[in-house]
């Protein structure tokens, strides 16, 4: 289940970046002639308007799911060691919700859950790390890029916010992808053969 929500949410990103695209293909004349005829623009805006619907429910989805999951896995974890986390397991699903703290905590609960499943064995931590860096990297352009977008009334501006928002989507769906690996990773060295996972 979890992997479909992601793949939904991976698909909601490419369906944002098809309407980017759109947008910018829509542009006629250059540089301060620049515009977008205005019968596009009203298709342009309804189809924003429905993709963006479609990305906000199955991000929610997504992450209603992903949490259930985390949470499962930091108790599974803390079955295993007990003292290798400095937080107890409700951190797990409250973590993402504190203003700032949600930018760092998950991080380090994921961190301490993933040297649990190394079991003392040497492996690489870049699974975790490339999803939390891409998530977190989608997450704080998507915001910028969606507040430059609803502060401009220009079409030089607003097409640069839609450039930094497809950017922040191509990113997202990054890190749909590592989370999957990381997701299988990390549940395979907790339930199975840490060290045979950890060397894969």
């Amino acid at each position: 289940m979890l992997h479909g929500t992601l793949t939904a949410a991976a698909a909601g990103d490419l369906l944002s970046l098809y309407s980017g695209f759109r947008a910018l293909s829509a542009v006629e004349g250059d540089g301060d002639f620049a515009f977008i005829p205005e019968d596009r623009w009203a298709t342009l805006d309804a189809m924003f308007a429905r993709v963006e619907a479609l990305r906000l429910l199955t991000v929610v989805v997504c992450a209603v799911v992903f949490i259930m999951w985390f949470h499962r896995i930091r108790l599974r974890a803390g079955m295993l060691a007990p003292t290798a986390f400095r937080q107890g397991p409700g951190w797990a699903i409250g973590g993402w919700f504190v203003p700032l703290v949600c930018l760092w905590l998950p991080y380090r609960i994921a961190n301490e859950a993933w040297t649990v499943g190394l079991r003392g064995a040497k492996g690489p931590f870049w699974p975790l790390n490339l999803w939390w860096a891409s998530f977190v990297g989608s997450l704080l352009l998507g915001r910028y890029a969606n507040a430059r977008a609803q502060r401009t009334e220009d079409l030089g501006p607003y097409l640069d916010a839609v450039t930094l928002g497809m950017v922040a989507a191509a990113l997202s769906v990054v890190a749909a992808g590592a989370a999957m690996f990381f997701a299988a990773r990390l549940t395979l060295m907790l339930d199975g053969d840490g060290n045979t996972a950890a060397s894969r």
